[in-house]
């Protein structure tokens, strides 16, 4: 198990870049989108931390990570996160977007789309908006920054 670093506290470049939708889809949703997260590097075992630390405390304890293990770098099984053991879990599964989903015993699933770490602030903003607008909640943004 590898222990994850503590975020930094009050860095601007430490802040999380994390938009959520405020109010839950209508009816059905094919893919179901709950945000999307633009991490600065393709390190899961630092960019984590900083994502869960940002998160809603709403969501609860987040114990559970599944990801597409071709957009990070090589990571391990558990991750230790503020005395809490995280579960990562691998999918080769070819999403595009690319996404992430976050699990939280009692509480719900999450699913965030992630914005490429190499992006510009703009390709970061324009997938962001499409997101909005393919999800019809442009007005429904919301913005958690730590």
């Amino acid at each position: 198990m590898t222990h994850a670093p503590p975020p930094p506290l009050s860095s601007p470049s430490a802040a999380v870049r994390l938009r959520l939708v405020s109010q839950p889809a209508q009816g059905h949703v094919a893919q179901r989108i709950d945000g999307a997260w633009w991490p600065r590097s393709p390190d899961l075992a630092t960019e984590l931390p900083r994502l869960l630390a940002g998160l809603p405390h709403a969501w609860g304890q987040v114990t559970s990570v599944l990801v597409d293990e071709a957009v990070w770098s090589p990571f391990p099984n558990r991750l230790l996160v503020a005395n809490q053991v995280v579960r990562l879990r691998r999918t080769t599964t070819q999403h595009s977007p690319s996404t992430v989903c976050l699990l939280a015993p009692g509480r719900g699933r999450w699913d965030l789309m992630v914005v490429p770490p190499a992006a510009t602030d703009a390709e970061a903003g324009r997938l962001m908006g499409s997101m909005a607008t393919a999800l019809d909640v442009s007005v429904g943004w919301g913005v958690a920054v730590r």
